[in-house]
């Protein structure tokens, strides 16, 4: 069984039809990526499947259990956790009180500490700036900040919405090489990615999305090796250039 598997999935903007149908699924441990142009339906695909955009209709069974259109709250709770695009963290709350409020709904006050603790491991510059407001940090640690926050309800799977979106290219690959650390540690990564190329080279498996459907599907590197998607979204001519 797999761990989230999504049937059908249909989403209407009133007379706006943004996702058409669509079906993907991920098994525990997977790392997959989902690529597109803008306007494709990426971040509605990543809403509906956090409870954030309303479905038509369609199935989202997470574990076993059927969650479209729950409350986000129910999502979470049943081990979700959405890192947005754009990382929306709290500007004006310090490093360690976005990290907090991550983790609401974790009651085990020693469970809490050592989540912090294990964040911390994983970012050091976040411990080095703990009591430092959010909206201070540069715009590679709020997205360090951001998916940190996002792993302090320790969820079974982690929806990344664009994480190289505005950063600098330096830290584009170090935040690269955290996701590919979160997934090493056991955690299932479902990535929304405009960087194509960086994408399929850190997942397993791909799905490209066109105007609200699934066009192509599989291994990363075979997908890497399709010439329609090289020509499209890896900015490689029809001869290989």
């Amino acid at each position: 069984m797999a761990l989230l598997d999504v049937k059908d999935l249909v989403v209407h903007y009133g007379k706006i039809n943004a996702l058409k149908g669509v079906s993907l699924h991920l098994d525990k441990g997977d790392f997959v990526t989902l690529i597109g142009a803008n306007g494709a339906g990426k971040t509605s695909l990543l809403g509906a499947l956090s409870g954030l955009v309303q479905a038509t209709s369609g199935t989202v069974t997470f574990k076993g259990g059927d969650l479209l259109n729950e409350a986000p709250e129910a999502y979470v709770k049943g081990g979700i956790a959405h890192v947005p695009e754009g990382r929306k963290i709290f500007g004006e709350l310090s490093v360690e009180e976005n990290l907090y409020a991550g983790a609401y709904i974790i009651k085990d006050k020693a469970q809490v500490k050592s989540l912090l603790e294990r964040n911390y491991q994983l970012f050091p510059r976040l411990a080095e700036r703990r009591k430092q407001e959010g909206g201070t940090l540069s715009g590679g640690e709020q997205q360090m900040l951001a998916i940190a926050r996002g792993l302090m309800s320790d969820p079974e799977i982690l929806y990344l919405d664009e994480p190289s979106l505005g950063i600098a290219p330096l830290l584009v690959d170090k935040i690269f090489e955290f996701i590919m650390q979160i997934n090493a540690m056991g955690k299932t990564i479902l990535l929304v990615e405009q960087n194509a190329n960086l994408a399929l080279q850190v997942a397993q498996y791909g799905y490209v999305l066109e105007t609200g459907k699934i066009t192509h599907e599989g291994n990363c590197a075979r997908l890497r090796e399709d010439d329609a998607i090289r020509c499209a979204y890896l900015g490689v001519n029809g001869n290989g250039n």
